[in-house]
């Protein structure tokens, strides 16, 4: 099975979910540094659509600029547009396997898709 992970190793869930995709067997991994190489803006939309969630429940507040911006509150369009210009307010991790896409908060979330 291939999985795709959209990580920051500087946080610990994106970093202990990743040691979960490696440590299954048979799950050959894909990391992509999002900070680094972030997804376009249509990526973000189907990987909220494969998921199930609205752009607004994939959307980073903590340490980010988010709340006072409105972009809670703001609709879908105006959130993809600002995580495809800043992709720290992309939540993380993301994950994508041949059974879904999910965020993977908490970690173990992720065993749901392997």
């Amino acid at each position: 099975m291939k999985a795709t992970i959209w990580h920051n190793p500087k946080c610990g869930t994106s970093r202990k979910t990743l040691a979960i995709l490696k440590e299954m067997p048979g799950v050959e991994v894909t990391v992509i540094e999002y900070l680094k190489n972030p997804p376009t803006r249509a990526k973000l939309a189907q990987l909220y659509k494969d998921a199930g969630i609205a752009p607004q429940e994939g959307l980073r507040i903590r340490g980010t600029d988010a709340r006072e911006r409105g972009l809670p509150d703001a609709d879908a369009d105006t959130v993809l547009d600002a995580m495809a210009a800043e992709p720290i307010l992309i939540e993380r991790p993301l994950v994508e396997t041949d059974k879904g896409v999910a965020l993977c908060r908490p970690q173990d979330k992720v065993r749901e898709l392997l």
